[in-house]
């Protein structure tokens, strides 16, 4: 069952909405410990003062900032505490905007916001208000004693939070040297081909269609280790040359699927014409 991870409350207007906020996300991972090769003892790591080789232990740990080479600013849990926001705890509403006009260059990471007790009721107005205007709200919000710039919007009955990195964080595509100052005009048939490829290929989104098929593999992997199978190494994949007539390679490309949708089609009406000749041999062996 999941645990909000932090509680607050909405911010707009006069409007105050107390709120709890949970993880959307379940991020899957795996994780190696270091061991000795050896005899496979685990490595633990420890922190070293260099100057004298003396392991430090954690309350014997401050914060500093860098401000130049090996000189440093301390600062301390308090001191970061007193200059933190007195709405701390709130999630402020600054402006209503239409969703396509972010960039999702922006998003970081997502919650979910629900209602605290006694909040139902101007939470569900303000889902229902945004839900009814097309618009999501852009806040500010201190956790962690880190600022936030977030957006949030409706997801069926929820209000979902999305962490956003600010505009001085994020790079401009016109930043990139490898990136072409002068794009050239496409040549209309090649254009046309791509066009006929990307709609080829276009079907509605279904998030569950895609799976991390390495992290599968992986755990495979391991499963089999751990019943002392032998683990057979992939094949190598030959990577393709580099493309010289783009022509043939969108011709080729829309030929590929083409057929591959030929052969699906196929196999379902061969499924589908089986159906009734096994019902007719049910229905002759019953006479």
């Amino acid at each position: 069952m999941p645990r909000p991870m932090w509680s607050g409350s909405i911010s707009f207007g006069l409007v105050n909405i107390p709120v709890k906020l949970y993880n959307a996300v379940k991020k899957k991972s795996i994780h190696f410990n270091q061991l000795r090769k050896s005899d496979g003892c685990r490595i633990r790591l420890k922190k070293v003062c260099p100057s004298d080789g003396a392991e430090v232990p954690a309350d014997n740990i401050v914060k500093g900032y860098e401000i130049s080479p090996e000189q440093y600013v301390i600062v301390t849990s308090e001191e970061l505490e007193a200059i933190q926001p007195q709405n701390a705890r709130t999630i402020a509403i600054e402006d209503f905007v239409k969703l396509e006009q972010i960039d999702p260059l922006y998003y970081n990471s997502c919650y979910y916001l629900t209602p605290d007790k006694g909040a139902g009721k101007a939470y569900f107005l303000l889902l229902a208000a945004m839900q009814n205007t097309g618009k999501i709200a852009i806040a500010r919000v201190v956790m962690r004693n880190k600022e936030y710039l977030t957006a949030i919007r409706p997801t069926g009955k929820a209000l979902a939070l999305s962490t956003m990195h600010f505009a001085d964080e994020v790079i401009a595509a016109a930043d990139l040297e490898e990136l072409p100052t002068d794009m050239a005009e496409p040549n209309k048939k090649e254009l046309a081909m791509a066009e006929q490829l990307i709609e080829s290929l276009a079907t509605g989104f279904e998030p569950d269609k895609y799976h991390d098929q390495y992290y599968q593999q992986v755990m495979d992997m391991l499963e089999k280790k751990a019943e002392g199978q032998t683990v057979i190494s992939q094949p190598e994949v030959k990577e393709g040359g580099k493309v010289i007539d783009l022509m043939a390679a969108l011709e080729a490309s829309i030929s590929a699927i083409k057929g591959k949708n030929d052969s699906s089609k196929a196999k379902k009406q061969g499924i589908a014409e089986k159906a009734p000749t096994t019902a007719k041999r049910k229905k002759a062996s019953a006479q």
